[in-house]
């Protein structure tokens, strides 16, 4: 299996695929011992979520990265997929807005891949 990183950027690539909003990666190895990436995007509406979960967990799964635990479901408006040491969070533009992960997690450094 791939690096964490590695991980992280096969999802990043995946979401921008897909459209996603604002793909943001951050890293927080240094802040948690939960994972050592968030990656976190936008979509438009329920169906591009679901469109972006599945092209993620496919390009991640190829990659040798196992799902681990899946929250949220069809016609939702945040789903966390928990690939151990990345986990990825997508979101419609106004739930993001709302929970703000980014301000949660301002001590990770967002990256660019």
């Amino acid at each position: 299996m791939a690096d964490s990183k590695t991980l992280a950027k096969v999802a990043y690539d995946a979401l921008d695929e897909k459209k996603g909003i604002d793909i943001k990666v951050i890293d927080i190895k240094e802040v948690s011992p939960i994972a050592d990436y968030f990656v976190i995007a936008s979509a438009a509406n329920e169906n591009q979520i679901e469109a972006m979960k599945d092209e993620v967990d496919e390009k991640l799964h190829k990659a040798g990265a196992e799902l681990k635990a899946i929250e949220g479901h069809r016609n939702s408006t945040w789903i966390l997929m928990d690939y151990g040491d990345v986990v990825v969070h997508l979101f419609t533009e106004e739930d993001r807005e709302f929970y703000d992960l980014e301000r949660i997690w301002v001590d990770g450094t967002e990256i660019t891949l």
